[in-house]
């Protein structure tokens, strides 16, 4: 088993680095792209800026954790868009027959389609988040922190992805309800929770799971607590394991279009 398991690793990697070979033949364009979507990030902290210029807190946040706050949804969102691009067009691959090719690799199916391309601009988010990471003031610990938690926020909303892509094996084009989803995943995860009241906050820290990918992580870096550190890695297991059952229970369901096209 950790023998399969270590084979399916060095083929994601191996995946991934072709996938970013590809996209550097074209280094003034790979490079550009990652210059402009940092660049982009960058001027929505101008707004903050204006905004604690007039105020102290907001939603009883400081301005150094409103910067981690964008910190790690940039990377969170940087780490799952350049690893697990196609997670965000699942539906497409579903619904128009195209998961023929994957089917029949001597690979995870799953991790076959979600990881057979990357999103060269996603680069420029995760770069970004590791940059306000450094203006915010960065430490050892809180480094390791950001980084882990950048990691288990990219499974936690790829997973939410690949459960909503996966709606298209029951009910047909799920690509609205997907995108909807996954744009209020990235959304709401750059404005502090205590903005939100009531039943709002309730779903953003629990049916919404954007307490799990950015505030939980950004008050533990601010006052460490393993027990919510202990919650968040239970939790992404459990969602992961339940996608990835979703997922196959799904492709019982899923109907060839017999599209003959080879993936390397």
């Amino acid at each position: 088993m950790l023998q399969g398991v270590k084979n399916q690793l060095n083929v994601t990697i191996k995946t991934i680095k072709y996938g970013l070979m590809r996209e550097m033949i074209n280094k003034t364009s790979f490079i550009m792209n990652v210059i402009f979507m940092i660049l982009n990030n960058a001027s929505f902290i101008i707004q903050w800026i204006v905004i604690y210029s007039l105020k102290e807190d907001v939603g009883g946040y400081t301005f150094n954790q409103i910067l981690l706050l964008w910190a790690i949804a940039a990377s969170t969102y940087g780490f799952s868009h350049f690893i697990f691009k196609k997670a965000y067009s699942l539906s497409d691959l579903i619904t128009n027959g195209k998961l023929d090719s994957f089917l029949v690799q001597p690979k995870n199916v799953l991790l076959a389609c979600i990881t057979t391309d990357i999103e060269v601009s996603a680069l420029g988010d995760l770069l970004y988040g590791y940059i306000v990471l450094i203006i915010s003031g960065i430490t050892v610990s809180k480094f390791i922190l950001f980084t882990f938690f950048s990691i288990t926020g990219a499974i936690i909303i790829t997973d939410i992805a690949v459960l909503l892509g996966s709606l298209s094996f029951w009910i047909g084009r799920s690509d609205m309800i997907a995108d909807t989803g996954n744009n209020l995943m990235i959304n709401f995860s750059t404005y502090p929770d205590g903005i939100f009241k009531g039943a709002a906050r309730i779903l953003l820290l629990t049916v919404i799971p954007v307490g799990l990918t950015a505030y939980f992580p950004v008050w533990i870096m601010t006052k460490f607590n393993f027990k919510l550190t202990f919650v968040i890695i239970v939790i992404t297991v459990i969602l992961t394991l339940v996608t990835f059952v979703i997922f196959y229970r799904g492709l019982r369901r899923y109907s060839s279009s017999n599209l003959m096209i080879s993936k390397i």
